[in-house]
């Protein structure tokens, strides 16, 4: 706009939104028609899955990187995710199962938030039934919060078989005070075979006996205690850890003296971006 504010009328102003508004559905469409190219090209409507969760995980953190101005950055992500959520749907369709166990508000906030509204949603009463679901869906995703507690057991053991679904990515992708729908959750899907984001990766690890030197121990190699259960057989602790570590420094560093006989990778997602603002 080659005009300054003083020199534009209410008329002008209100006409250039709507010109700006032609152009974005303009946007929409074109990029709707590339994504029917897409789907005859990969057959994504055949194969079941679209998810890229690396290329999403570089699509936010570049929005979040170059955002400014006077529109929230909350609204500019919320609509990014609804675009790649439902381009990625009309690819492969699919539907988003949460684990409720802990409430239903804060979940149905993040899958909406993260996947929009023409992607189902389908609650259910634990971690098992969401597994089992994304098991024998043709590609839906499932979706747990991180701080739930204890009472829904160690649900990421049933993860750890070759088969089971995997964790492919973390959200919110885009980190900071205050986030509309900030509650973190992990997200689950049939195993990817070349689209898995590894600069965290997620294990399923069991200590025969646990001892406070041990949260310091995974500290040192950068890892992080996401959450633990205890049962008859030691503490199972789902486990996070830089995507260049090994699993055999993992076991050098907390299994020196056998206390970890068990340690399996489950998943994993692209490292968070924390986003500070201005």
């Amino acid at each position: 706009m080659s005009d300054t504010p003083a020199k534009l009328s209410l008329t002008d102003l209100r006409n250039e939104i709507d010109r700006i508004d032609h152009e974005m559905h303009q946007l929409l469409m074109q990029r709707g028609q590339i994504i029917d190219t897409l789907i005859q090209v990969k057959k994504t409507s055949e194969s079941g899955s679209a998810f890229r969760p690396g290329r999403e995980a570089s699509m936010m953190r570049a929005i979040a990187e170059r955002h400014k101005g006077l529109l929230p950055l909350d609204t500019v992500e919320g609509i990014w995710r609804v675009i790649i959520a439902t381009f990625t749907y009309v690819q492969a369709p699919f539907s988003v199962h949460a684990d409720i166990s802990g409430g239903d508000d804060l979940m149905r906030d993040s899958a909406r938030f993260h996947f929009g509204f023409t992607v189902p949603y389908h609650t259910h009463p634990s971690a098992t039934a969401v597994i089992s679901a994304v098991a024998e869906s043709r590609g839906d995703l499932g979706i747990f919060r991180l701080d739930q507690g204890v009472s829904s057991g160690a649900w990421w053991r049933l993860l750890t078989s070759e088969n089971s679904p995997k964790i492919i990515s973390r959200l919110p992708m885009i980190e900071r005070p205050d986030h509309p729908a900030g509650t973190p959750v992990f997200v689950i899907s049939k195993p990817l075979t070349d689209a898995a984001v590894r600069d965290v990766i997620l294990y399923s690890a069991r200590f025969e006996r646990w001892r406070a030197q041990d949260y310091a121990k995974i500290a040192s190699f950068g890892g992080e205690v996401i959450a633990s259960a205890a049962d008859n057989n030691g503490l199972s602790v789902l486990l996070a850890a830089p995507g260049n570590i090994s699993p055999e420094r993992i076991r050098e560093e907390c299994g020196a003296d056998g206390g970890m006989p068990e340690l399996i990778e489950i998943g994993s997602h692209a490292e968070r971006f924390h986003h500070v603002g201005e």
